[in-house]
Order: structure tokens, then sequence, then C-alpha cells
């Protein structure tokens, strides 16, 4: 346990976010995405949501500012509705943290499995919402002297 480092951050999450550079993308996925299928480097984070983790991840990792949209989310297919509470809570976590971050992008599905293809990782939670997955773009860490 490490003091000022959230409980819900593994060893192995840690290490993931240390060892990711500037325009690395990870994607934090609900319980029902297709991690494996996508990206050989899958975390585990069963029964946390994505909310709380964002909370505990958002402290540590800056969101990219060069890039017009860090943060992106998958859209409803054909015919599906999203939950607005979903991206209310994630929005929630990251303003906290970074309240400069633009508007969370929307892509569709094939598009976001695409994106998590060339992802640095995939954490699997216990998220169950449904189109509860984010991506964020890790920004370059400021020097402080």
């Amino acid at each position: 346990m490490l003091y000022g480092i959230s409980p819900l951050l593994s060893p192995e999450l840690l290490s993931v976010l240390y060892r990711m550079g500037h325009g690395d993308e990870i994607v934090l996925a609900d319980a029902h995405f297709p991690g494996e299928s996508f990206n050989h480097r899958v975390l585990r984070a069963d029964g946390l949501r994505v909310a709380a983790l964002l909370d505990a991840v958002l402290p540590l990792f800056v969101l990219d500012s060069y890039v017009d949209h860090p943060v992106i989310m998958m859209a409803a297919a054909a015919g599906d509705s999203l939950d607005p509470e979903v991206e209310k809570s994630y929005r929630q976590a990251i303003d906290r943290h970074w309240p400069q971050t633009p508007a969370i992008q929307r892509i569709d599905r094939f598009a976001f499995y695409e994106r998590t293809q060339k992802a640095f990782a995939v954490v699997m939670t216990g998220e169950t919402a449904k189109y509860g997955n984010i991506l964020l773009k890790k920004g370059v860490t400021p020097v402080h002297s």
C-alpha cells in the first residue's frame, strides 16, 4: 500500500500507467467488453466501477491537451440508446481532476475496437453499464522543479 495513491490501483495498473508515454491510450472497459480479443495487454479490475477507477487514475494521469478529444466513449448502435447517467458520472470524475478537458467524443463500436487494438492496455472492470467503456489518451506529464 502506498500513501496518497488509491487502493483501487493494483501494482500492475500502476506499472502500466507509469510505462505509458504521451499519446499512448488506455481503455477502461466494462465487464462485457471483449478486451482479450482486441489487445494483448489486459489487466483485471473486477468489481470496480469505471467512475471510481477514473477517480483513482486521473490524479496520476495527464490527459493529452494536444488533441481535440483525449477522452472517447463508444456510441450507441443503431436502434440502441445510451444511459446519460453513465457519461455524467465519468464526466464528474474527469472534471474533478482535469476540468478543462473537452467534451467526450463518441465513436462507433468498430472504430472503438480499432482504437483498442492500438491501445497500450485494456483494463477489464466490473462496470455493468451498457456502453460503459472509455478510452483515455495520455498527455505530457509536467515537470515540477
